[in-house]
């Protein structure tokens, strides 16, 4: 019982994981633009993965796509990447995750299957969450740098308008939704555990002799010394007994019997 309430709470927390991966995906706030300077202003500007928005203060919204792949920096492509990648791993182990729970039965499925299957879907959502959370802190870092060479630009006067981007709420939900998927994928491989048969139950087979019923008797083992000689007794086509004489012994013939 405890392996099942395992088995399926780490398939719901797991599920819960990847949706939030394809929200944090595609959410547009991932970052936004700092108000610390400036709270009062009539257009604020925040960026995603695949479109930046502009909303003024009359409450109209503008989003433009990003229409370059290549122009766009390397560590920003290999965030999409990461998120890709998540998302997919997520969804074939929900898919793998859905014929392994052990309440649910098909066809004749023995549990070892169903133990192999629970342990792969639970590394499929372990590998996912890593994969959103570092994509989500990848992006982070980006950030940070970014936001500290404006400062440090704004302040040496070299530009005296600058805009910094701080985290946007996509960055928290992609943390929660990467944490809930390690989670899950490791109540997963907790349950494989409880799926896999032990080793020391085993069916008895008996054997049963087809014809006739054969029976064995048992008779008194003799325990020899080991220096005994051995007694052979061949009899073959060439070979006759001795004849035994009228005092019980046995005559064998001599030398000059041949001649």
């Amino acid at each position: 019982m405890s392996t099942t309430i395992c088995q399926v709470m780490g398939f719901i927390v797991s599920s819960l994981g990847v949706a939030g991966c394809i929200v944090s995906t595609a959410m547009d706030m991932w970052s936004t633009q700092d108000l610390y300077d400036n709270p009062v202003t009539a257009v604020f500007q925040y960026q995603g993965l695949w479109r930046s928005c502009v909303r003024q203060s009359s409450g109209f919204t503008e989003c433009r796509p990003y229409f370059t792949i290549l122009g766009l920096p390397a560590m920003f492509q290999a965030v999409r990447a990461l998120m890709i990648v998540g998302i997919v791993l997520g969804i074939l182990g929900l898919l793998v995750c859905i014929f392994a729970l052990k309440c649910i039965r098909i066809g004749s499925m023995e549990d070892s299957a169903k133990a192999n299957m629970t342990l792969t879907s639970g590394i499929m959502f372990i590998v996912a969450g890593l994969c959103a959370i570092t994509g989500v802190s990848v992006f982070a870092n980006m950030l940070v740098t970014n936001f500290w060479m404006s400062t440090a630009n704004m302040y040496q006067g070299i530009q005296n308008v600058q805009n910094r981007y701080t985290f946007g709420s996509a960055l928290f939900v992609g943390w929660v939704a990467g944490g809930l998927a390690l989670v899950g994928g490791i109540m997963m491989c907790l349950a494989c555990r409880g799926l896999i048969p032990e080793e020391s139950r085993y069916k008895a087979v008996s054997y049963n002799a087809s014809g006739r019923n054969i029976s064995y008797r048992t008779g008194p083992y003799k325990v020899g010394s080991g220096y005994e000689p051995e007694t052979k007794t061949r009899k073959g086509a060439g070979y006759e007994e001795a004849p035994r004489s009228e005092d019980g012994r046995r005559s064998y013939p001599s030398k000059y019997d041949y001649v």
